[in-house]
């Protein structure tokens, strides 16, 4: 298949007078740069369909995004002792923070976790607004210890933390995640990632995929008002059957499908990987692509169901049979089972061995030259960051959550300390694929009561600085799914 073929595929085929003039293109025996005009919710009149990434300039070497979303980690947990990074505040080796024990009074300070298997604690919004503590960041154990005569099982969300001692002070590095501080060694670790809101993961996938959390009482998006703690999600109502979430508002794959722009949600069959609350533990549900639930929160937009989208939503075997044959489309989101996710109770391990056979599955296929993959995780998880987070509108930041960049064309063993939140992905996405148009009520023709345009805000950083695309495509670093553990930190 011809590299012109492949990209126009990948975006589902363009409108009518592209397709002419593609024809035209292949009938004189050219594949050289063929310019069209397309209509207005196409990419820029002068968008070039080319025959090979390396023809194409800055952003749009980019054909290929893959948002790859983790659950409940924050980036100290996994990097605050990475080199260079952004860290636990160290002097002589040793942390000079620390958080209050409320059972014993005791300051309790940051040390290594060598256990695969961990905690965390309660990540509602209330139990974000108490771990920041007014900016002291000192509020985590006191979350998981304040309610623990309350547990009503190892993993109650009252507690998040079983019997023993609270883990959410603990850090891993290398000995217990080395793939993740290879990437990040050999590609860009984002150490001021931080999630949407400061809230749980239901919240965090909306803002993913819409920039927005909200309820809505109609069909009608301008019946959405804000909501960060609890938007609809399906849940049953006794006999009335299940209640179905109404996801009135605009998101992305609206404009995406507007403009041509393929897409697809990649959910992973098993269980699912949070609870239907803020809860840290709960009973394993199934999952399937059919079957949404908060991690999967597509099928319940207006949006997604009125331009026959559903179709979209696949299960992840589908991820790895694109990137196999080399059809990845433009944007992909890819979201884990219970077992892989890395939400407490599953083993690190487990989810650092998924992510690896992504990332290593993106870079045997033919994609790996265009593609850039995003990855994070949705929530800080209970577990301790010392970084205050921006208020950057009424509805966040949250905490911060560790983010990777991995990219033939990433900026090799950079750290990016700007300002970021997954808004910066809806932004890269709308930039490349696009042509800068934004999920604005003002101009994408579904007008709602979103606050702002949260990919304008002014404090949010430009993905862009991760990527050097002057620099020859890298060629793929594919690591083994079980790694051996690496290098003690630096840390204690």
């Amino acid at each position: 298949m011809s590299g012109l073929m492949w990209f126009l595929i990948h975006r589902g085929g363009p409108p009518w007078p592209a397709a002419a003039a593609w024809r035209r293109a292949c009938a004189l025996g050219t594949l050289a740069i063929v310019t069209v005009s397309l209509p207005p919710w196409g990419p820029p009149s002068t968008w070039p369909f080319v025959a090979d990434a390396a023809d194409l300039s800055g952003i749009h070497k980019i054909q290929h995004i893959v948002v790859i979303m983790q659950e409940n980690r924050s980036f100290d947990h996994y990097f605050g002792t990475y080199p260079g990074a952004d860290g636990i505040p160290m002097q002589n080796g040793m942390p000079t923070v620390c958080a209050t024990d409320p059972r014993s009074g005791r300051c309790v300070k940051p040390f290594h976790d060598s256990h695969d298997l961990n905690r965390g604690g309660p990540h509602s919004a209330k139990n974000a607004v108490a771990d920041i503590d007014g900016g002291k960041m000192d509020g985590f154990i006191g979350q998981v210890g304040g309610r623990r005569g309350r547990c009503v099982g190892a993993f109650d969300p009252n507690c998040g933390g079983g019997t023993g001692e609270p883990d959410v002070m603990g850090y891993h590095d290398a000995r217990e995640i080395p793939n993740y501080w290879t990437y990040a060694r050999e590609f860009v670790l984002q150490d001021h990632m931080f999630e949407p809101n400061a809230s749980w993961s239901l919240p965090e996938h909306l803002f993913m995929v819409s920039e927005w959390s909200a309820r809505c009482t109609s069909a009608d998006p301008m019946s959405c008002v804000n909501e960060l703690q609890s938007p609809d999600r399906l849940a049953r109502r006794g006999k009335q059957g299940l209640a179905k979430p109404n996801y009135a508002w605009t998101d992305l794959t609206y404009l995406l499908h507007k403009a041509n722009v393929g897409w697809a949600y990649y959910v992973a069959e098993g269980t699912q990987p949070d609870c239907d609350d803020d809860a840290a533990a709960c009973p394993e549900k199934p999952q399937r692509a059919g079957t949404p639930q908060i991690w999967n929160p597509l099928p319940w937009f207006e949006t997604v169901r009125e331009d026959g989208q559903l179709r979209n939503i696949q299960t992840v075997s589908h991820f790895f049979e694109a990137a196999r044959n080399g059809t990845l489309p433009a944007v992909s989101w890819v979201v884990p089972n219970g077992r892989v996710s890395e939400h407490p109770p599953a083993l690190v391990s487990a989810g650092q061995a998924y992510v690896t056979s992504l990332i290593n599955a993106v870079m045997h296929g033919p994609n790996w030259g265009s593609t850039a993959i995003f990855l994070s995780w949705d929530d800080w998880g209970g577990f301790y960051d010392h970084v205050v987070p921006p208020a950057v509108d009424e509805n966040g930041y949250g905490l911060r959550v560790p983010g990777l960049v991995i990219s033939p064309y990433a900026r090799r063993g950079d750290i990016d300390h700007q300002v970021l939140s997954f808004d910066a992905y809806v932004k890269f996405i709308e930039d490349d694929f696009l042509g800068g148009r934004r999920i604005d009520p003002k101009t994408d023709g579904r007008p709602d009561r979103r606050p702002d345009v949260r990919e304008n805000l002014p404090q949010l950083g430009n993905l862009v600085e991760d990527f050097d695309f002057n620099q020859p495509p890298r060629a793929p670093l594919v690591l083994p799914i079980n790694p051996p553990p690496g290098p003690a930190s630096a840390g204690p």
